[in-house]
C-alpha cells in the first residue's frame, strides 16, 4: 500500500504540504518549516513589542503544534501503509469533519478570550501576556498560532472517535492491528504532549478543564480502540 497521501484520502494539512506549486517537501522538512518559521515569529515578536513574558508560551505552542504536524504525517503514513476498510479511510480522511471539530474549538477558544475570560478574571490571559493593551499584530499571530493547536486538536479528535469505531466495526489481521495500534500510541502521545500548555493557563480554570478534558478524552478512545482491536 503506497504511503504518499492523494487528494481525498488525506488531512487537509498533507494536502496544503503537497499541493504547494513547484514545492516538493519532504515530511521532515514541512515540519522543521513549520517550526522554523512560527519560532522565528515568537522572538521576532518578544523583541519587537518586548513581550518575552509571552515568548516562552509561544514557544511551547509552536512545539506542540509541530508535535501534532509529526504526528498527523506519521499516522496517516501508517494507516495508508496497510489494508483496512475503504469506509474507514473514508471516514478518517475524506469526511473533513476533523476539520468542522477544529472550527469549533477555535470558536470556543476566541470566544472565551475575548468575551468570557475579560468578564471572569482580574486579568485576561491576553493581557497577562501581551500586556492591557495588545498590539494588533501580535494578537494576530497569536490567533495563527492558535488555530494551528485548534486544528491539530481536532483532528486528534477525529482520529480516537474513528479508531474506536473502526475496531468495533471492522476487525483486522494481526499486522494490520499491531500497525494500528501504532496510530492509537501516536495520538495518545500527542494528547499526552499537550500538557505541557497547562502551566501557561493554570491561572484559567475554564482553559485548564477543557485541555485536561481533551487529553482524558483522545487518551480514552485511542486507548479503548488499541484494546478492542486487539482483543478482536
Amino acid at each position: 500500500m503506497s504511503t504518499e497521501p492523494d487528494f481525498g484520502e488525506a488531512w487537509t494539512y498533507e494536502s496544503i504540504v503537497s499541493a504547494l506549486p513547484g514545492i516538493d517537501l519532504s515530511d521532515r522538512v514541512a515540519v522543521a518549516f513549520q517550526l522554523a518559521l512560527f519560532q522565528v515569529g515568537v522572538i521576532l515578536f518578544a523583541v519587537v513589542y518586548n513581550a518575552w513574558s509571552a515568548a516562552l508560551a509561544g514557544t511551547a505552542a509552536v512545539v506542540v503544534a509541530a508535535g501534532g504536524s509529526v504526528m498527523m504525517l506519521r499516522m496517516g503514513a501508517l494507516v495508508r501503509s496497510v489494508s483496512v476498510s475503504p469506509a474507514y479511510r473514508k471516514m478518517l480522511f475524506g469526511s473533513n469533519i476533523e476539520v468542522v471539530l477544529s472550527v469549533l474549538a477555535f470558536i470556543a477558544l476566541v470566544t472565551y478570550l475575548f468575551v468570557v475570560d475579560p468578564g471572569q478574571s482580574e486579568t485576561p490571559l491576553l493581557n497577562e501576556l501581551f500586556g492591557p493593551e495588545p498590539p494588533m499584530v501580535l494578537v494576530y499571530f497569536t490567533l495563527l498560532v492558535l488555530w494551528d493547536l485548534c486544528y491539530r486538536i481536532g483532528v486528534s479528535w477525529w482520529i480516537g472517535v474513528v479508531s474506536l469505531w473502526r475496531a468495533i466495526r471492522y476487525p483486522t489481521d494481526q499486522e494490520t492491528t499491531a500497525t494500528l495500534r501504532r496510530v492509537d500510541q501516536l495520538n495518545i502521545g500527542f494528547g499526552i504532549l499537550q500538557v505541557i500548555l497547562i502551566p501557561f493557563v493554570i491561572d484559567h480554570p475554564s482553559l485548564v478543564a477543557a485541555l485536561v478534558g481533551h487529553i482524558i478524552a483522545v487518551t480514552t478512545f485511542s486507548g479503548l480502540s488499541s484494546i478492542v482491536a486487539q482483543r478482536n
